[in-house]
């Protein structure tokens, strides 16, 4: 996470105001900020959005290729992560600064994903054993203004959703062997399913009471965090402990379903508005980036 450093007397007025239900920006504890996200923002990709969250920028691209599918899943295609943390987000990016926030995040991306149960990776296989479509997310944290694991996975599920891939024919070949063909027409796709799709809510202890959709300077005065990957049922599919203080037992089972209710809500939201722009003409050029 980015650090921000407080004084005592900050850190304090931030803690105590939590203590009463009332935070620094006149939120209560359960409340979220405002959630801005464009989908189809990068014409040289297959998928695309960009998201903003308070002082916390995203932006994520999905391409596809052909590959060789895992061989102990012959029938299911793959999807990567990767993710890149812009040094101008903040200065405790700069140089290798941001790695280890990097793979955190792309370590818990892989491990909710790539499972049947978020994707079915079978409708990402062509010939089994042989060819399947490699799915590659890049996620691009453009600035940090606190809770980037929630943000990037509404952005994450956003571009998936927003992908279309070839439409490949299978056909038999000569001597029992099978042969592809790619499409004519670009717009011959087919779209990523994301109805069972997580999405990631940070869960942050401050004193004896959690925040969702913590700030930078929230951030710095708790000690510890729960992530929870919720689908839009309410169902959880995984879970990480952050930060270097300790969690009351007592209080995880709070936290989480607290987590399932505001990963329930965010699914209406986004799904409402992932809807909305689906069945909006697209009349803006796209822009690319290199």
């Amino acid at each position: 996470m980015a650090k921000v450093i407080l004084g005592d007397s900050e850190k304090w007025f931030i803690i105590h105001g939590i203590q009463d239900d009332l935070r620094n920006d006149g939120r209560s504890c359960d409340d979220y900020r405002h959630i801005e996200v464009e989908t189809g923002v990068i014409s040289n990709t297959h998928g695309s959005s960009r998201l903003r969250l308070g002082n916390t920028e995203v932006m994520v691209g999905v391409k596809v290729e052909l590959g060789t599918p895992d061989p102990h899943s012959p029938n299911d295609g793959l999807i990567h992560f990767h993710v890149d943390c812009s040094p101008n987000a903040d200065p405790s990016f700069q140089g290798r600064g941001g790695e280890e926030l990097s793979s955190n995040i792309s370590c818990i991306l892989t491990r909710i994903f790539n499972n049947k149960t978020a994707i079915d990776l079978s409708t990402l296989g062509i010939i089994p054993h042989k060819q399947c479509w490699v799915v590659h997310v890049d996620v691009l944290i453009l600035e940090c203004g606190g809770n980037l694991f929630d943000a990037v996975s509404v952005a994450v599920k956003a571009s998936l959703h927003n992908t279309g891939i070839p439409n490949i024919q299978v056909t038999d070949g000569d001597e029992g062997t099978q042969e592809i063909s790619l499409p004519d027409d670009p717009n011959d796709v087919k779209f990523i399913n994301t109805n069972n799709c997580p999405l990631l809510v940070t869960i942050s202890k401050a004193g004896s009471r959690h925040i969702v959709d913590a700030t930078a300077d929230e951030e710095s005065c708790c000690n510890a965090s729960l992530v929870v990957g919720v689908t839009r049922r309410g169902r959880t599919m995984g879970m990480r402990k952050m930060g270097e203080g300790s969690l009351d037992p007592e209080s995880i089972p709070e936290m989480i379903e607290t987590g399932k209710n505001i990963g329930r809500q965010l699914h209406i939201a986004l799904d409402k508005l992932l809807k909305v722009e689906q069945g909006m003409a697209n009349d803006i050029e796209k822009v690319g980036y290199l």
